[in-house]
């Protein structure tokens, strides 16, 4: 049986506006995160080369790829994730399901 669902789309400009706002956001937080990652790892990196020496185990390598898994899911968020898992598009499969019926 299919229930009754209340539906909110965006349909005023200033809706869309506040969407489009919250993205610009996440994707200037992306930029910025990217830039302290850079300079932090590479202060990291400079610590380790000037404390034990280029040759000497590479401990930097642990903050860089915990940090970075971070900074991948960020990436994704702010650049991907507003095409997938919309309302719209479970919408039109909802009512494709029930016009299939």
């Amino acid at each position: 049986m299919f229930s009754p669902i209340k539906i909110n789309y965006m349909h005023t400009e200033q809706q869309k506006d506040e969407a489009l706002w919250k993205i610009a956001k996440r994707r200037a937080a992306f930029k910025q995160t990217c830039t302290v990652y850079f300079f932090v790892n590479a202060f990291l990196v400079g610590i380790w080369f000037f404390s034990s020496g280029p040759w000497s185990y590479f401990w930097p390598k642990w903050p860089m790829l915990g940090w970075g898994f971070g900074l991948a899911i960020q990436y994704f968020d702010a650049y991907h994730s507003n095409n997938i898992f919309t309302a719209e598009d479970e919408y039109i499969k909802l009512k494709n399901e029930k016009t299939q019926q």
